[in-house]
């Protein structure tokens, strides 16, 4: 999960070059969300039944979503991952593993090479909001999308943790890069100037977070929170402090995912 991160190209290419600050934010929230059945669990449970089909995702990351739900893609006809940095490919790679069935390929979702209706199903998750010319992408997507097939792609909300963390540390909108481009709010709106059908589903979840040192490495890890880390640690740890009730700092989360058709 992506959370807050910057809308500037060079910055989100620098932040996912390598896997190490998303295994932080992947391994944070595993550990501190409330809703045990997992974000990841969540969005492959409401993905249709891929045995047969041919399935395309964008922006695949460390392809943890996948480790624990091998059979979904093994008994696909064709399932082919894709990001725009080699070293996520590589990470992805090692993860999930080389099947007949399964292709690797550092690619773009706004100039795809892939043919005219080639894949049943399109999924590309926490990653929209970074691409620079969206509409032409989400038309990309459409294009090598066959008639029928479904488009799923999770993003964050606006009500998030994010904005209670600017609160408490009194940070003015100038020193955040909160990036709104496609949230829950806003995407059934963008989507639908390419989609006939635009599905939106919520998952309910918020954080417990019961180390702090924890909550000060993961936002060292958010692009968007650049401006606490000039704070000592000392200083990030006595303003979280204050926030702590009975051992623990809670804070909302808000995501979900749009099904597209």
């Amino acid at each position: 999960m992506h959370i807050g991160s910057s809308d500037d190209p060079k910055a989100v290419k620098k932040q996912y070059k390598t896997s190490d600050g998303l295994n932080i934010r992947l391994s944070f929230h595993d550990t501190y969300s409330t809703n045990k059945l997992g974000y990841g669990n969540w969005l492959t449970s409401n993905y249709m039944n891929l045995q047969g089909l041919k399935v395309l995702e964008v922006g695949c990351g460390t392809g943890s979503l996948w480790v624990d739900h091998k059979k979904l893609i093994t008994h696909c006809v064709r399932f082919v991952f894709t990001d725009l940095s080699e070293g996520m490919i590589q990470t992805a790679k090692k993860n999930i593993g080389e099947y007949s069935n399964i292709e690797y390929r550092v690619a773009d979702i706004q100039n795809l090479d892939f043919e005219d209706d080639s894949f049943d199903v399109v999924i590309a998750n926490s990653m929209l909001y970074h691409v620079p010319d969206l509409q032409k992408g989400l038309k990309e997507v459409r294009r090598v999308l066959k008639d029928g097939g479904i488009f799923y792609c999770s993003t964050y909300g606006e009500n998030n943790f994010t904005d209670k963390l600017a609160e408490w540390f009194a940070l003015e909108n100038e020193e955040l890069h909160f990036n709104h481009n496609f949230t829950m709010q806003n995407g059934g709106d963008i989507l639908k100037k390419v989609f006939d059908e635009v599905e939106p589903v919520i998952y309910k979840d918020s954080f417990h977070i019961t180390n702090v040192d924890h909550l000060i490495e993961y936002l060292s890890s958010l692009s968007s929170f650049k401006s606490i880390m000039s704070i000592s640690v000392s200083k990030t740890r006595e303003i979280l402090a204050k926030h702590i009730v009975d051992g623990a700092i809670d804070l909302p989360k808000e995501y979900g995912m749009f099904k597209c058709r």
